[in-house]
Parts: C-alpha cells; sequence; structure tokens
C-alpha cells in the first residue's frame, strides 16, 4: 500500500495554502486597481476642467496680456467672483469666466468633491523690446474619496504656460 501514488494530506495542505495565498494577493491588486481607477478619472476630469480655461484664453489672448488682466485672480470658490469682470470692457472674458464656473459646478464637475477653480496671470518680459507676454497658472483643486475606507484627501492639478499676443 505505500507504493500507490497520489497526495499526501501535508501535500494537499501546503497547496491550499498556496493557493489561498495567490487568491488573497489578487483580491488585493483588485481593490487597489480600482482605487486607481477612480483617481485616474478624477485626475482626467480636473485636468480637462483647466485646460478648458487655457484654451478659453488663448483665443481671447489680447484680453490677457493687457495689464491689468480681466483674468487675473478668477475664482470659483464659494458663488464666484465673475460679476468683478466688467460686462462693458470685457464681456467675453467675463463670459469665459460664467461658463468656466457652470462647467466646474455643473454636470461635467459633479464627478469632483468641492471643486474650484482659480486663474492668475502675471505680465512676462522681455521689456525691450516689448513682448506683452504673460504668464498664466490655472488650477483646479477637490477633494478625493477614492473608495469607503479611505480618507478625503484634497488634490490639485496646475496647467501653467504663456500667452502672447497674435
Amino acid at each position: 500500500m505505500r507504493n500507490e501514488p497520489g497526495f499526501t494530506l501535508i501535500e494537499a495542505m501546503i497547496a491550499s495554502v498556496i493557493l489561498a495565498t495567490g487568491l488573497l494577493a489578487l483580491s488585493f491588486m483588485q481593490a487597489s486597481t480600482l482605487n486607481r481607477s477612480v483617481d485616474s478619472n478624477e485626475l482626467t476630469r480636473a485636468t480637462s476642467l483647466a485646460a478648458e480655461m487655457v484654451e478659453r484664453m488663448q483665443f481671447n489672448r489680447r484680453r490677457v496680456t493687457v495689464v491689468p488682466s480681466p483674468y487675473n485672480g478668477i475664482n470659483t470658490a464659494g458663488g464666484g467672483n465673475c460679476n468683478t469682470i466688467s460686462a462693458t470692457n470685457d464681456p467675453m472674458a467675463r463670459g469665459d469666466c460664467e461658463q468656466w464656473r457652470a462647467l466646474l459646478t455643473g454636470p461635467y464637475g459633479a464627478g469632483l468633491s468641492g471643486v474650484t477653480g482659480s486663474v492668475s496671470v502675471t505680465a512676462s518680459g522681455p521689456t525691450l523690446p516689448p513682448m506683452n507676454r504673460s504668464l498664466v497658472r490655472v488650477r483646479v483643486n477637490w477633494t478625493t474619496t477614492a473608495g469607503p475606507d479611505k480618507l478625503p484627501r484634497p488634490r490639485q492639478v496646475e496647467i501653467n504656460t504663456t500667452i502672447a499676443p497674435e
């Protein structure tokens, strides 16, 4: 009877432990992948929102480069400050601000908790000859909770670029 081929009880137990360890590792990888997918989705959405404002400013670049720029200081926190931009002198900049605020608070920004956006514009050299270039910083901030066991954490996307008149 001793020469019969087959598994012993110890071999079967070792195989079970190895299989259980592999399945456990696989389940942890699945949870990690889900969290990363949520983070990636939020990051893509926030980057698109920031790029949206940069594109609007590129289209109205002549008004971006004036000093002071009507785009400088845009902040959508709370009710936003779009009404501080002159509707008479800078209707396009005011419209850009209001449309961007609507995007952030509307269905496209709905997946981002506490999303806000801000813009800063700084005049840039050289001054001789005057180039009228401006350094532009567009930020989108939000709070993420990638998973039921995760604490909320602040996130931010920032796009920095230079805009010059045509």
